[in-house]
């Protein structure tokens, strides 16, 4: 996505949500500051993601379910692991496992982002209006870590596009590769699960993210190079995302 069309985006969601853009670009700023001299390369990332197919963990309400799932295949060996913020908690709890990249604007369980980055996870901190207290307090106590912005990127910082940290992660994974790229736990519903965000103002904010993160999903979509598959095992269908199983994508990914 190129910066023209995620302005388009980007006016529609301030709009919708009344967010303040100033603040915005304060808060990357603020990111570009305190990353400043300790960001690691894309082309790190580049190479963490190589040659593998990437499996994406949303934080909805059936990511247990999923990971249990996924767990009767070897996709936690075979694809390069992302997880969307408090997803990072469940595939800890379920999998005893740490992804190979955590996307997140840091609303999640930071204990456990943390536990995951020692153990070798790259950390994708998003700054935005809101988060600023958290950047404060814990995007220095990070290494291997890169910034993102939804507004025009800083030296330092990055826009790959999208809004949620699901469709972030998404974004970020066909920036880093065009190997097949696979949903897990992105249920897209009315249901929020456990390991979602819970503080936001109203339930109705939390649709509101849960809708334009699938339109996001469906416009990268229709603009992608990856193969795209599903294996949330309910929730909305995705367009231009293959609904499958994890046995199924196993079996795809090895010919």
């Amino acid at each position: 996505m190129d910066s023209r069309q995620w302005q388009k985006w980007y006016t529609k969601i301030v709009n919708k949500l009344n967010y303040n853009p100033r603040k915005d670009k304060e808060a990357a700023l603020l990111l570009g500051e305190l990353l400043k001299g300790r960001e690691t390369s894309l082309e790190n990332l580049r190479q963490r993601a190589a040659r593998r197919p990437i499996l994406i963990f949303g934080a909805g309400p059936s990511l247990e379910k999923d990971i249990e799932r996924i767990m009767e295949t070897q996709l936690l060996e075979k694809c390069c692991l992302i997880t969307a913020d408090g997803a990072t908690t469940g595939l800890l709890k379920v999998a005893n496992k740490s992804p190979d990249i955590i996307v997140t604007d840091l609303d999640g369980v930071i204990e456990d982002i943390q536990t995951a980055n020692k153990r070798g996870s790259y950390i994708v901190i998003h700054a935005h209006g809101d988060n600023m207290p958290q950047l404060k307090q814990y995007a220095r106590t990070f290494t291997t870590v890169i910034g993102t912005t939804q507004v025009e990127p800083i030296e330092g910082l990055h826009n790959f596009g999208g809004f949620t940290d699901g469709d972030r992660a998404v974004f970020l994974a066909g920036i880093l590769s065009k190997e097949p790229i696979a949903l897990a736990g992105m249920n897209l519903g009315n249901i929020v699960g456990k390991y979602s965000k819970k503080q936001v103002p109203s339930i109705e904010i939390k649709r509101i993210k849960l809708r334009f993160c699938k339109e996001l999903l469906e416009w990268f979509a229709s603009n992608a190079e990856n193969d795209l598959y599903n294996i949330t095992f309910d929730g909305e269908d995705i367009n231009g995302f293959r609904k499958t199983t994890p046995k199924e994508f196993e079996q795809i990914i090895n010919g």
